[in-house]
Protein backbone atom coordinates (compact mmCIF):
# COMPACT_ATOMS: atom_id res chain seq x y z
CA UNK A 1 0.00 0.00 0.00
CA UNK A 2 1.38 3.46 -0.97
CA UNK A 3 0.99 5.05 2.46
CA UNK A 4 4.39 6.74 2.17
CA UNK A 5 3.57 8.04 -1.34
CA UNK A 6 0.34 9.61 -0.12
CA UNK A 7 2.10 11.03 2.94
CA UNK A 8 4.76 12.62 0.73
CA UNK A 9 2.17 14.26 -1.53
CA UNK A 10 0.26 15.61 1.46
CA UNK A 11 3.36 17.03 3.13
CA UNK A 12 4.06 19.13 0.02
CA UNK A 13 0.58 20.71 0.11
CA UNK A 14 -0.64 23.81 1.90
CA UNK A 15 -4.23 23.82 0.70
CA UNK A 16 -6.33 20.67 0.23
CA UNK A 17 -9.83 19.89 -1.01
CA UNK A 18 -11.44 16.85 0.64
CA UNK A 19 -14.38 15.08 -1.00
CA UNK A 20 -16.71 12.64 0.77
CA UNK A 21 -19.16 10.50 -1.21
CA UNK A 22 -22.73 11.41 -2.08
CA UNK A 23 -25.44 10.34 0.37
CA UNK A 24 -22.66 10.21 2.97
CA UNK A 25 -22.52 7.85 5.89
CA UNK A 26 -20.50 8.06 9.11
CA UNK A 27 -17.39 6.56 7.46
CA UNK A 28 -17.43 9.21 4.73
CA UNK A 29 -18.02 12.17 7.06
CA UNK A 30 -15.85 10.74 9.83
CA UNK A 31 -13.01 10.25 7.34
CA UNK A 32 -13.33 13.74 5.84
CA UNK A 33 -13.48 15.46 9.21
CA UNK A 34 -10.70 13.43 10.85
CA UNK A 35 -8.49 14.07 7.82
CA UNK A 36 -9.17 17.83 7.90
CA UNK A 37 -8.40 18.00 11.62
CA UNK A 38 -5.25 15.94 11.13
CA UNK A 39 -4.03 18.14 8.28
CA UNK A 40 -4.60 21.20 10.44
CA UNK A 41 -1.98 19.84 12.83
CA UNK A 42 0.48 19.84 9.93
CA UNK A 43 -0.35 23.45 9.10
CA UNK A 44 -2.41 22.43 6.03
CA UNK A 45 -5.76 24.12 5.45
CA UNK A 46 -8.66 22.28 3.83
CA UNK A 47 -12.19 22.65 2.46
CA UNK A 48 -14.61 19.74 2.82
CA UNK A 49 -17.29 18.93 0.26
CA UNK A 50 -20.04 16.46 -0.60
CA UNK A 51 -21.04 16.51 -4.28
CA UNK A 52 -24.79 16.91 -3.86
CA UNK A 53 -27.39 19.63 -3.30
CA UNK A 54 -29.22 18.15 -0.30
CA UNK A 55 -27.88 18.62 3.24
CA UNK A 56 -26.09 15.80 5.00
CA UNK A 57 -28.16 13.94 7.66
CA UNK A 58 -28.50 15.79 10.96
CA UNK A 59 -27.14 12.87 12.98
CA UNK A 60 -23.80 13.08 11.15
CA UNK A 61 -23.38 16.62 12.49
CA UNK A 62 -22.56 14.98 15.85
CA UNK A 63 -19.13 14.17 14.34
CA UNK A 64 -16.64 16.93 15.21
CA UNK A 65 -16.01 19.36 12.34
CA UNK A 66 -18.96 18.03 10.31
CA UNK A 67 -20.50 21.50 10.37
CA UNK A 68 -17.64 22.54 8.05
CA UNK A 69 -18.77 20.16 5.28
CA UNK A 70 -20.07 22.12 2.29
CA UNK A 71 -22.33 21.07 -0.57
CA UNK A 72 -20.72 21.20 -4.01
CA UNK A 73 -22.88 22.65 -6.80
CA UNK A 74 -22.74 21.15 -10.28
CA UNK A 75 -21.34 24.32 -11.87
CA UNK A 76 -18.99 25.10 -9.00
CA UNK A 77 -15.17 25.18 -9.19
CA UNK A 78 -12.73 23.98 -6.56
CA UNK A 79 -11.13 26.70 -4.46
CA UNK A 80 -7.39 27.21 -4.85
CA UNK A 81 -5.76 23.92 -3.77
CA UNK A 82 -2.54 21.95 -4.15
CA UNK A 83 -4.09 18.50 -3.72
CA UNK A 84 -7.58 17.00 -3.95
CA UNK A 85 -8.36 13.97 -1.77
CA UNK A 86 -11.46 11.79 -2.12
CA UNK A 87 -12.33 9.66 0.91
CA UNK A 88 -14.55 6.57 0.97
CA UNK A 89 -15.58 7.10 -2.68
CA UNK A 90 -15.56 3.63 -4.24
CA UNK A 91 -15.73 5.08 -7.76
CA UNK A 92 -15.39 8.47 -9.41
CA UNK A 93 -19.17 8.69 -9.74
CA UNK A 94 -19.45 8.62 -5.94
CA UNK A 95 -17.93 12.11 -5.86
CA UNK A 96 -21.24 13.24 -7.36
CA UNK A 97 -21.38 16.77 -8.72
CA UNK A 98 -17.64 17.18 -8.03
CA UNK A 99 -16.62 14.39 -10.46
CA UNK A 100 -15.89 16.66 -13.42
CA UNK A 101 -13.81 19.03 -11.28
CA UNK A 102 -11.92 16.07 -9.82
CA UNK A 103 -11.01 14.85 -13.31
CA UNK A 104 -10.04 18.33 -14.50
CA UNK A 105 -7.90 19.23 -11.47
CA UNK A 106 -4.32 19.96 -12.55
CA UNK A 107 -2.62 18.85 -9.34
CA UNK A 108 -2.42 15.42 -7.66
CA UNK A 109 -5.75 13.70 -6.98
CA UNK A 110 -5.51 11.20 -4.12
CA UNK A 111 -8.07 8.42 -3.76
CA UNK A 112 -8.28 7.02 -0.18
CA UNK A 113 -10.72 4.16 0.25
CA UNK A 114 -11.31 0.59 1.44
CA UNK A 115 -13.80 -0.75 -1.13
CA UNK A 116 -12.35 -3.76 -2.95
CA UNK A 117 -14.13 -2.82 -6.21
CA UNK A 118 -12.50 0.63 -6.30
CA UNK A 119 -10.91 0.88 -9.80
CA UNK A 120 -8.15 3.28 -8.73
CA UNK A 121 -9.38 6.47 -10.42
CA UNK A 122 -6.93 8.83 -8.67
CA UNK A 123 -3.40 9.88 -9.60
CA UNK A 124 -2.38 8.25 -6.32
CA UNK A 125 -4.55 5.44 -4.98
CA UNK A 126 -4.50 4.35 -1.37
CA UNK A 127 -7.15 1.62 -1.52
CA UNK A 128 -6.82 -0.98 1.24
CA UNK A 129 -9.66 -3.55 1.07
CA UNK A 130 -8.26 -5.39 4.09
CA UNK A 131 -9.36 -2.48 6.29
CA UNK A 132 -12.82 -2.39 7.81
CA UNK A 133 -13.44 1.28 7.03
CA UNK A 134 -11.79 4.24 5.36
CA UNK A 135 -11.19 5.65 8.84
CA UNK A 136 -8.98 2.61 9.51
CA UNK A 137 -6.94 3.47 6.40
CA UNK A 138 -6.57 7.02 7.75
CA UNK A 139 -5.60 5.67 11.17
CA UNK A 140 -2.63 3.99 9.48
CA UNK A 141 -1.89 7.04 7.31
CA UNK A 142 -1.79 9.32 10.36
CA UNK A 143 0.94 7.12 11.81
CA UNK A 144 2.95 7.54 8.61
CA UNK A 145 2.40 11.31 8.71
CA UNK A 146 3.25 11.54 12.41
CA UNK A 147 -0.13 13.08 13.23
CA UNK A 148 -0.99 12.71 16.91
CA UNK A 149 -4.61 11.94 17.69
CA UNK A 150 -6.88 13.95 19.96
CA UNK A 151 -10.48 13.55 21.07
CA UNK A 152 -12.02 15.15 17.97
CA UNK A 153 -9.94 13.14 15.50
CA UNK A 154 -10.55 9.95 17.50
CA UNK A 155 -14.31 10.62 17.38
CA UNK A 156 -14.29 10.83 13.57
CA UNK A 157 -12.18 7.69 13.22
CA UNK A 158 -14.36 5.78 15.70
CA UNK A 159 -17.58 6.86 13.93
CA UNK A 160 -16.49 5.28 10.66
CA UNK A 161 -15.10 2.16 12.34
CA UNK A 162 -18.21 1.49 14.44
CA UNK A 163 -20.74 1.96 11.66
CA UNK A 164 -18.85 0.13 8.90
CA UNK A 165 -18.42 -2.92 11.14
CA UNK A 166 -22.10 -3.05 12.11
CA UNK A 167 -21.31 -1.92 15.65
CA UNK A 168 -18.30 -4.26 15.74
CA UNK A 169 -20.16 -7.36 14.54
CA UNK A 170 -17.75 -8.11 11.69
CA UNK A 171 -14.09 -7.36 11.03
CA UNK A 172 -10.64 -8.35 12.24
CA UNK A 173 -9.26 -8.11 15.76
CA UNK A 174 -7.76 -4.76 14.76
CA UNK A 175 -11.18 -3.14 15.00
CA UNK A 176 -11.29 -3.94 18.72
CA UNK A 177 -7.73 -2.84 19.49
CA UNK A 178 -8.20 0.33 17.45
CA UNK A 179 -11.53 1.07 19.16
CA UNK A 180 -9.88 0.62 22.55
CA UNK A 181 -7.11 3.05 21.63
CA UNK A 182 -9.59 5.63 20.34
CA UNK A 183 -11.71 5.34 23.49
CA UNK A 184 -8.63 6.29 25.52
CA UNK A 185 -9.09 9.84 24.16
CA UNK A 186 -12.22 10.26 26.26
CA UNK A 187 -14.92 9.23 23.79
CA UNK A 188 -18.45 8.41 24.92
CA UNK A 189 -19.20 5.26 22.86
CA UNK A 190 -22.78 5.02 24.15
CA UNK A 191 -23.62 8.53 22.98
CA UNK A 192 -21.88 8.03 19.63
CA UNK A 193 -23.95 4.88 19.10
CA UNK A 194 -27.14 6.76 19.96
CA UNK A 195 -26.27 9.61 17.60
CA UNK A 196 -25.26 7.45 14.64
CA UNK A 197 -27.26 4.22 15.01
CA UNK A 198 -30.04 4.23 17.60
CA UNK A 199 -31.79 7.62 17.48
CA UNK A 200 -35.09 7.43 15.57
CA UNK A 201 -37.94 9.93 15.23
CA UNK A 202 -41.54 8.67 15.75
CA UNK A 203 -42.54 9.35 12.13
CA UNK A 204 -39.44 7.53 10.88
CA UNK A 205 -40.43 4.53 12.98
CA UNK A 206 -43.89 4.56 11.44
CA UNK A 207 -42.29 4.75 7.98
CA UNK A 208 -40.17 1.71 8.82
CA UNK A 209 -43.29 -0.27 9.66
CA UNK A 210 -44.95 0.77 6.40
CA UNK A 211 -41.95 -0.27 4.29
CA UNK A 212 -41.48 -3.56 6.17
CA UNK A 213 -45.14 -4.46 5.63
CA UNK A 214 -44.42 -4.63 1.90
CA UNK A 215 -41.49 -7.05 2.20
CA UNK A 216 -41.10 -9.33 -0.83
CA UNK A 217 -39.36 -12.71 -0.95
CA UNK A 218 -37.89 -13.52 -4.38
CA UNK A 219 -35.86 -16.44 -5.67
CA UNK A 220 -33.37 -16.61 -8.54
CA UNK A 221 -30.88 -19.40 -9.13
CA UNK A 222 -29.42 -20.45 -5.78
CA UNK A 223 -30.43 -17.18 -4.11
CA UNK A 224 -33.47 -16.43 -1.99
CA UNK A 225 -33.68 -12.73 -1.26
CA UNK A 226 -35.64 -10.43 0.98
CA UNK A 227 -36.49 -7.25 -0.95
CA UNK A 228 -37.65 -3.88 0.35
CA UNK A 229 -38.56 -1.00 -1.97
CA UNK A 230 -38.76 2.56 -0.70
CA UNK A 231 -40.70 4.82 -3.11
CA UNK A 232 -39.63 8.39 -3.73
CA UNK A 233 -42.42 10.02 -1.72
CA UNK A 234 -41.15 8.21 1.39
CA UNK A 235 -37.51 9.09 0.66
CA UNK A 236 -38.48 12.76 0.33
CA UNK A 237 -40.44 12.85 3.58
CA UNK A 238 -38.06 11.06 5.93
CA UNK A 239 -34.50 11.27 7.19
CA UNK A 240 -31.72 9.68 5.20
CA UNK A 241 -30.43 7.90 8.30
CA UNK A 242 -33.80 6.20 8.87
CA UNK A 243 -33.96 5.05 5.25
CA UNK A 244 -30.39 3.73 5.38
CA UNK A 245 -31.23 1.65 8.47
CA UNK A 246 -33.79 -0.39 6.51
CA UNK A 247 -31.10 -2.65 5.07
CA UNK A 248 -30.40 -3.98 8.56
CA UNK A 249 -33.85 -5.60 8.63
CA UNK A 250 -33.10 -7.81 5.60
CA UNK A 251 -29.38 -8.42 6.17
CA UNK A 252 -29.91 -11.75 7.95
CA UNK A 253 -33.55 -12.71 7.52
CA UNK A 254 -34.31 -16.36 8.26
CA UNK A 255 -34.81 -18.44 5.11
CA UNK A 256 -32.96 -15.99 2.83
CA UNK A 257 -29.32 -15.54 1.86
CA UNK A 258 -29.45 -12.04 0.35
CA UNK A 259 -30.97 -8.79 1.56
CA UNK A 260 -31.93 -6.11 -0.98
CA UNK A 261 -33.18 -2.55 -0.48
CA UNK A 262 -34.18 -0.31 -3.39
CA UNK A 263 -34.41 3.42 -2.60
CA UNK A 264 -36.11 5.59 -5.22
CA UNK A 265 -33.95 8.72 -4.95
CA UNK A 266 -35.88 10.43 -7.78
CA UNK A 267 -38.87 9.17 -9.77
CA UNK A 268 -37.68 6.12 -11.69
CA UNK A 269 -34.10 6.33 -10.34
CA UNK A 270 -33.14 3.81 -7.66
CA UNK A 271 -30.15 3.14 -5.43
CA UNK A 272 -29.86 -0.57 -4.65
CA UNK A 273 -28.14 -1.99 -1.56
CA UNK A 274 -27.12 -5.65 -1.21
CA UNK A 275 -26.18 -7.46 2.01
CA UNK A 276 -25.26 -11.12 2.54
CA UNK A 277 -23.23 -13.49 4.71
CA UNK A 278 -23.00 -16.08 1.91
CA UNK A 279 -23.30 -14.39 -1.51
CA UNK A 280 -20.65 -12.20 -3.17
CA UNK A 281 -22.58 -8.92 -3.26
CA UNK A 282 -19.78 -7.06 -5.03
CA UNK A 283 -19.88 -9.45 -8.01
CA UNK A 284 -23.62 -8.89 -8.44
CA UNK A 285 -23.32 -5.12 -7.98
CA UNK A 286 -20.53 -4.87 -10.55
CA UNK A 287 -22.73 -6.57 -13.16
CA UNK A 288 -25.22 -3.77 -12.51
CA UNK A 289 -22.62 -1.02 -12.78
CA UNK A 290 -21.93 -0.67 -9.05
CA UNK A 291 -19.48 -2.11 -6.58
CA UNK A 292 -18.55 -2.51 -2.93
CA UNK A 293 -17.49 -5.39 -0.70
CA UNK A 294 -18.24 -9.12 -0.73
CA UNK A 295 -20.78 -8.83 2.13
CA UNK A 296 -22.11 -5.37 1.22
CA UNK A 297 -22.40 -3.58 -2.11
CA UNK A 298 -24.54 -1.12 -4.04
CA UNK A 299 -25.60 -0.05 -7.52
CA UNK A 300 -27.94 2.31 -9.37
CA UNK A 301 -30.95 1.34 -11.49
CA UNK A 302 -33.57 3.05 -13.63
CA UNK A 303 -37.14 1.98 -14.33
CA UNK A 304 -40.40 1.08 -12.67
CA UNK A 305 -40.41 -0.77 -9.35
CA UNK A 306 -41.07 -4.17 -10.93
CA UNK A 307 -38.54 -3.60 -13.73
CA UNK A 308 -35.57 -2.98 -11.47
CA UNK A 309 -36.30 -6.14 -9.50
CA UNK A 310 -36.60 -8.16 -12.71
CA UNK A 311 -33.21 -6.82 -13.85
CA UNK A 312 -31.64 -7.92 -10.57
CA UNK A 313 -33.23 -11.38 -10.80
CA UNK A 314 -31.81 -11.83 -14.31
CA UNK A 315 -28.30 -10.94 -13.16
CA UNK A 316 -28.51 -13.24 -10.14
CA UNK A 317 -29.73 -16.18 -12.22
CA UNK A 318 -26.58 -15.84 -14.36
CA UNK A 319 -24.22 -15.04 -11.49
CA UNK A 320 -25.55 -17.58 -8.96
CA UNK A 321 -27.08 -20.50 -10.91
Amino acid sequence: MPYSQVASAIRQARRVVILAHVNPDADAIGSACALALGLKKLGISSRLYVGQDKPIPDNLLSIPYADKVELFARDQAFPLADVVISVDCGSLSRTGTAAAEYQAFSGPCINIDHHDTNPGYGDINLVDPARESTTVVLYELFRTLGISLDREIAHGLYAGLMTDTGSFRWGSRLMHTMAAELMDYGLDPKQIAVDLVDLTAPDDLQMTGEVLSNLQIKSAGSVTMAVLQVPHHIIAAHSQSAVEKLVDFVRSLDGTNLGVVYKEMAPGYWNGSLRSREIDCSAIAMKLGGGGHVPAAGFAARGAAAEVIDELLTVIERQCP
